[in-house]
Formats: structure tokens, C-alpha cells, sequence
């Protein structure tokens, strides 16, 4: 939806300001800072893809324990991810769940933002 004011998508303006307890730039986020980076780090990707490395060498010698180990490398993956998806969500619902006060539409904005980016990034995984 566009502001017949201003012509801008309002939930996707910028700059964003964190909520409470953001970033240490005075409130103001970058957009890999709101998604939350990699799903997995470049260390945990890197071990991921020497276990499935490993299961596809051993494929000529035990086709079925090659399988068997591919299937377990990305059951790991998935487990990760979640484990990943379950804390950004986590971190949304505390950023305008507020027990004490209620959210402000800002706030509300902001969130509402952030939850659309992190639906369009596990659509395109």
C-alpha cells in the first residue's frame, strides 16, 4: 500500500529505528541487521558442506551409508534453520509485544516490516 502522500510504501521506509534495545547506532538499523544475517554461519555452512562432501565420496564404497549420512547433513540443516527462524521470531514478537505498554504504530510499523522480509527471505531459500 503507498502513502498518497508521499508516494512510499510505509512499512518499508527508512531509515528504520530499532526497537527498544537495537542497534548501537543511535536506534537506526540496516536492513541485513533486521533480517538477521546468514540463517547459518559461514563456520557451521562450511561444516555442513564437508559432511555432505564426505557422504558423496563414499558413495562408490557404500552407496546406501552415503545416502544415509546426505539425509542426516540435511536434516542437520533443517534443524538449524528452524532453531534460526524460531529465535528471529522470537526477537520480532519482544519488539512490539510490549505486557507494559502498548505498541506504538511506529513500532508496529517497523515490526511489521521486519516480518515481511523474513517471510520473503524463507520464500526464496
Amino acid at each position: 500500500m503507498t502513502d498518497v502522500t508521499t508516494g512510499k510504501d510505509p512499512v518499508e521506509s527508512e531509515p528504520a529505528v530499532a526497537p527498544a534495545g537495537g542497534a548501537a547506532r543511535g536506534g537506526v538499523t540496516t536492513k541485513s541487521e533486521r533480517t538477521g544475517g546468514p540463517l547459518v554461519s559461514n563456520d557451521e555452512s562450511d561444516k555442513f558442506e564437508l559432511r555432505l562432501q564426505h557422504a558423496v565420496s563414499g558413495f562408490v564404497d557404500g552407496p546406501r551409508a552415503a545416502v544415509e549420512e546426505a539425509d542426516q547433513v540435511v536434516e542437520a540443516i533443517v534443524a538449524r534453520f528452524a532453531e534460526t527462524v524460531r529465535e528471529r521470531r522470537r526477537t520480532l514478537r519482544t519488539s512490539w509485544q510490549d505486557t507494559e505498554e502498548k505498541a506504538d504504530t511506529e513500532r508496529l510499523r517497523l515490526a511489521l516490516r521486519d516480518y515481511r522480509e523474513l517471510a520473503e527471505r524463507l520464500l526464496h531459500i
